[in-house]
């Protein structure tokens, strides 16, 4: 598995991306200072942990990756499809912009997100050098948050969609992701024909593939390469936080990326 090591802690990299154009990494849960039930790498702020845990923790993972935490920019996720284009880093006390897909193509700027299930999307265009992180859990899949991340990259940078290199990362495998009706009938209208690619019925119950669904949206964006970690989050709780496995009470692992200078 390509899992990295690195100053206690450890996180996963996609082989597709080039280490000397981009910084990447999904950090699972391992090294950080969080107590139960957040052990121990938690990024949330807003999960009941502690401030300055997650500061820590958050500092640990920069320092790993030899970048400053002051170039971060991160926002607050809340299941849309609104993308954020953003050529300096957020101050680190400022308010956060409300997103979930964040694209720059500021070598300055280190893109941050955080995630316990839903699917993280990294982006790449290595010829405009642009890079981007969505966030898209069943409510961004069906309004389709990746492929708006991709038309931005193409609007407001000039990429072109077969340059674009995706990687979608750990998250909750279709094994456990069962739905409801009312998520059923959603993923439907927003997928059509193509419904019945990404829903599986096991024994009378519904499950969604997001690894799928959101492998469909990039291929209907005609992106160059989409790669698949097949890691899913509820399957390994010693690596992972998992909202549902975990019946919410647990931390959010991040996810980061940064162009290389």
């Amino acid at each position: 598995m390509p899992y990295i090591q690195r100053n206690g802690l450890e996180y996963f990299q996609f082989e597709s991306f080039d280490r000397s154009k981009v910084n990447h990494g999904i950090f699972t849960r391992k090294g950080g200072v969080s107590p139960t039930p957040w052990v121990s790498l938690n990024l949330g702020g807003t999960v009941g942990d502690e401030r300055a845990n997650v500061v820590e923790n958050r500092r640990r993972i920069y320092e790993a990756m030899e970048r400053s935490v002051e170039s971060i920019f991160d926002v607050w996720q809340v299941h849309s499809a609104d993308v954020i284009c953003t050529s300096h880093p957020r101050p680190l006390e400022a308010a956060h912009e409300k997103g979930d897909a964040i694209l720059t193509d500021n070598p300055e700027v280190t893109l941050f997100m955080r995630f316990a299930d839903c699917v993280p999307v990294l982006l790449h265009d290595p010829v405009r050098q642009v890079i981007g992180v969505v966030h898209a859990g069943w409510q961004g899949t069906v309004k389709k948050v990746v492929r708006h991340a991709v038309e931005k990259m193409m609007d407001q940078y000039g990429s072109h969609s077969d340059d674009i290199i995706a990687g979608i990362g750990p998250s909750i495998g279709p094994d456990h992701y069962q739905i409801g009706t009312d998520v059923l009938e959603q993923v439907q209208t927003s997928f059509g024909k193509r419904a019945d690619e990404i829903l599986i019925n096991t024994n009378e119950r519904m499950h969604l593939d997001l690894w799928k669904a959101n492998a469909i949206l990039l291929e209907e964006a005609q992106v160059g390469s989409v790669a698949i970690a097949g890691i899913c989050t509820a399957c390994d709780l010693g690596r992972w936080y998992s909202h549902r496995a975990e019946h919410g009470k647990t931390g959010r692992f991040g996810a980061f990326l940064a162009l290389s200078s």
